[in-house]
Order: structure tokens, then sequence, then C-alpha cells
């Protein structure tokens, strides 16, 4: 699919979209007629989500820590599609441990991905978007805002992630870009190495972040929810 073959002309690059939300908010953007790449560590689960979703999304084996690959990455997708109008920043990584247990690894790890990674996507991807405007979703987690024991290194990712979003709907709204950080509690996915199953039915699933973005697109260009807090409708009794 090229810029011209897409149904609206726009094109979005989801980092993280092998699985959970990352895959199923490419696939909405796809079904909304945007031309998709998606990205992921893993070669041969985002080649396969890619082809599950067709519609000419492409699968790129991208490691956000690594800014120079992330800048390739970005500029392939530019070349491929014309220009980029959505980034949605997913990419993420959970370690947890008490601060006495985190080793010096883990706490690196969970940074470098969910805080630095998510700078260097952005980096890579603003001269494309100031180009001709679009939208930066990135998803951070209520865990930016509540912390818990056990917490420190996601927690500081996640608290500077949310300054990060901040920051930039003050540097790039003159740009014509907006910029959205969703923060969603209890999702049904596979972060942590949980697999999904019925027993997370009361969670939030994938396909309503995706839902979210696609709504947030649709507002109207004056108007920008800058922060958005998802949480499960009815947890369980504890």
């Amino acid at each position: 699919m090229t810029q011209q073959d897409s149904q609206n002309g726009k094109s979005a690059f989801v980092t993280g979209a092998s699985k959970g939300i990352g895959l199923a908010v490419a696939r909405a953007l796809a079904g909304a007629g945007y031309a998709v790449t998606l990205t992921s560590r893993h070669q041969g689960e985002v080649e396969a989500a890619a082809r599950d979703i067709g519609q000419g999304a492409r699968g790129v084996v991208c490691d956000v820590r690594d800014p120079q690959a992330l800048q390739q990455a970005v500029d392939a997708h530019v070349a491929a599609f014309g220009g980029l109008d959505v980034l949605f920043v997913n990419a993420g990584v959970g370690r947890f441990a008490n601060v006495a247990d985190l080793t010096v690894e883990q706490w690196q790890d969970v940074i470098d991905t969910n805080l630095n990674g998510a700078f260097y996507t952005i980096k890579a991807a603003l001269p494309a978007l100031k180009q001709r405007g679009g939208y930066i979703f990135t998803l951070s987690s209520l865990a930016g805002k509540n912390p818990f024991a056990g917490g420190a290194a996601y927690n500081a990712s996640k608290f500077g992630l949310n300054g990060l979003s901040e920051v930039l709907t003050l540097d790039l709204r003159q740009h014509d870009i907006k910029v959205t950080q969703i923060m969603p509690g209890s999702v049904a996915t596979h972060f942590g190495g949980h697999t999904p199953s019925e027993a997370d039915a009361w969670k939030i699933q994938p396909e309503d972040i995706a839902q979210l973005t696609l709504d947030l697109l649709a507002m109207p260009a004056r108007t920008l929810p800058s922060r958005i807090e998802v949480r499960p409708s009815k947890p369980p009794r504890k």
C-alpha cells in the first residue's frame, strides 16, 4: 500500500505492536484507512501481525532503545507512505521488585524502553509530523500517577513519560501536532508474561484502547483531550 492507495491518504507508526494494545491500535487504524507500520523487537511476531492485518501493513523489527534503528524505521515508513500523521508510542516493559532487590540492569531496561525509548521514537518522528501536522499518543498508565510498592522502575518510567507528554503538548501545539497521554488501569494483555483468559473479561480490553484512539482522532481540531485516564468499569470485589 502506498500513501495514494490508503483510504484517507494518511499513515500511522505504532511501536510495540506485535500483540496487545499496540496490535489492536494498529488493526483499528488500518481499518480506518491508515497505512500502518508496526514495530517490535520480535521479527516473527511483528511480521505475522502485519500479515494478519493485511491492507499493506508493514511489520518492522525495531528496538526502541536504539535511536538509530528508530530513525531508520521512521524514514523507511515515510519513504513507503509519503509522510506520517499518527504516532502511537506503546512499547514498554515491566520489572517489579522493591528497590533493595531491583537490579541496575532491570532499572535500566525499564527506563531505557519506557522513557528513553519514547523520547527516541518521538524525536525520530517529529520532522515528518511537522511536515503536515498530526497526532502523538503516548501509552502511559495509572501507575504514572499512583505509585505502588515494588514499582520503582515502572512508576518512574511512567511518571517521566507523563511529564514528557505534557512538555510535548507545549512544544508542538503551534505545529498543529496534538499530544495525548492515555493512562489505562488493568488491561487484558500479555504484559509481564501474562496470558489473557476469560478471567480477564472484567479488565479493559486492547480493542477498547483502540476505539478510544479512533475517537480522539475524530475530535475537532480545536479541542485537545491531553490526558485520558481509563479504568475497568466494574473490577471484582476484593
